[in-house]
């Protein structure tokens, strides 16, 4: 049991001691407001959200007291009537749903599948999001298929951009934070035959407009997508095993809003109004039951996870699970890494001295801020690729451990390269002596860039070479620092 989840029973089993006392339940808002961090514009905006605290607070203990298959608690969803929570924390759009569905109703024959399986413990599934006060739900199940799929197939778990698919891919079906259908993202990043990582398009919970220059980085791409046939558990059942797949609920319940754990039973709307990922299946005390991904954070739920019950006995299954499945299909390699760009053939500069210092040039800078100076001083690589490699005009990222030669020259004239790779150089040891590194006055556009005191010229294992401001040296000495 998590801390959090601990604190929060605490919180319950407190109130449960004394339900009548409203000393007791303003003991419990008061510890979870400052739990959560909350705090209200007015006082009649505090006494209001205290009531609808508290009602819940009551719901979630008369359902515990009962002994169902799974249990509630206080999440960060307390303060919040039902209707709010649909509004903020939904955003499937079941719109043209039949249309859009029938284009897979044929069952194809069984085959048998493991008795369980968990697509976490395979290395399949990035860490849990949280797609905040937008209803963007349909963004993160797709991204999270794309991105189990593409680590099946290459071998690469990357995490994707749900904000391009929020800001390019507007529709009729797909409105931002407003809704959408994840059938529609697969064939927006089909059609743009790619889509970025989350770290150079990160989430924003708002809609914006299109990134144009980040919509053409693609990094991961699919061939097509699939429906998993209406009402067939079977096939959903086999997709699973195969690999992780989108799926639509309902999802506005009270239990929903405030799972902690177990496995959901009993009965549920089947108005599909929020889509999550399922990432396996399983069995406990004879109920089976599929493992689904959500994307409201790892305070909810068990680390952002739920369990909800599969052989349910209605064909639509439990919360509408079998009703609206797919899942993409992706057979080859994602494109090359982009190639360094020479700006010439743009009309603009190349590499050019951004900071000058008693005739040195202390930092260079290219194509209007535009990434990564290389060595050549003729060529720029995108911030997200940081490493030059003009020999066989690559620009590549840094993944993994990365072993680094640091060298000291006695050459005054020194160029600063930034990169993510220079950023990853926190406190470490140069031949067994210990250093920190400090900030120096040193940018190319708003990067500062951590500089250790003595080493000057950085060389990593492709032969290209990065130099760093420091102390001048006699001697030549060869060293390496593993990161």
């Amino acid at each position: 049991m998590n801390s959090s989840l601990l604190f929060l029973t605490l919180l319950t089993l407190l109130f449960v001691s004394n339900p009548s006392s409203s000393s007791s339940s303003t003991q419990v808002f008061e510890a979870w407001c400052k739990e959560y961090g909350k705090s209200y514009s007015s006082e009649l905006e505090e006494l209001y959200r205290r009531s609808v605290f508290e009602q819940n607070l009551a719901l979630i203990t008369q359902h515990n007291e009962m002994a169902f298959s799974y249990t509630l608690s206080l999440n960060s969803f307390s303060d919040m009537t039902q209707n709010e929570f649909r509004a903020s924390r939904l955003g499937f759009r079941p719109i043209f749903l039949t249309i859009e569905h029938n284009a897979e109703k044929k069952s194809s024959v069984a085959s048998d599948v493991p008795s369980s399986m968990d697509w976490r413990e395979k290395g399949a599934v990035t860490s849990v999001k949280d797609q905040g006060d937008c209803g963007s739900s349909w963004a993160f199940s797709a991204i999270g298929a794309i991105e189990g799929i593409n680590k099946i197939v290459t071998g690469s778990l990357i995490s994707l951009s749900e904000q391009e698919l929020m800001d390019c891919n507007k529709g009729l079906t797909t409105r931002g934070c407003s809704g959408g259908q994840v059938a529609s993202a697969f064939q927006f990043v089909m059609k743009n035959k790619g889509i970025d990582t989350d770290m150079d398009y990160p989430y924003q919970a708002w809609d914006m407009d299109c990134n144009q220059e980040k919509v053409n980085r693609r990094v991961v791409t699919i061939d097509s997508f699939k429906y998993v046939p209406l009402y067939d558990e079977e096939q959903l059942l086999q997709a699973v095993a195969r690999q992780p797949v989108s799926a639509s609920i309902a999802a506005s319940s009270f239990a929903f809003q405030f799972y902690s754990k177990g496995i959901v039973t009993g009965s549920c709307s089947t108005l599909l109004d929020h889509a999550v990922l399922i990432v396996g299946y399983g069995s406990e005390n004879g109920v089976d039951y599929w493992i689904l991904k959500n994307s409201w954070g790892k305070r909810w739920g068990m680390d952002g996870y739920m369990y909800l019950q599969r052989d349910h006995g209605n064909r639509k299954g439990l919360c509408g699970i079998n009703m609206f499945a797919l899942y993409p299909i992706k057979t080859g390699a994602n494109p090359p890494p982009p190639g360094p760009v020479n700006c010439d053939s743009n009309g603009g500069e190349t590499c050019c001295c951004w900071m000058w210092f008693r005739g040195t040039c202390r930092s260079w800078t290219c194509c209007d801020n535009f990434g990564v100076c290389c060595e050549d001083l003729i060529h720029c690589c995108p911030p997200e690729y940081p490493i030059c490699d003009t020999e066989r005009k690559l620009c590549l990222q840094a993944y993994g451990n990365l072993t680094m030669k640091v060298h000291e020259s006695r050459s005054s004239a020194r160029k600063l390269g930034t990169s993510n790779v220079a950023r990853k150089l926190g406190t470490g040891s140069v031949a067994g002596k210990s250093w920190q590194p400090r900030l120096q006055p040193f940018f190319i556009g708003d990067w500062p860039i951590p500089i250790p005191p003595s080493p000057v010229q950085v060389i990593l294992t492709n032969n290209v070479s990065y130099f760093l401001p420091g102390n001048n040296s006699s001697a030549d000495r060869s060293k390496s620092i593993q990161f």
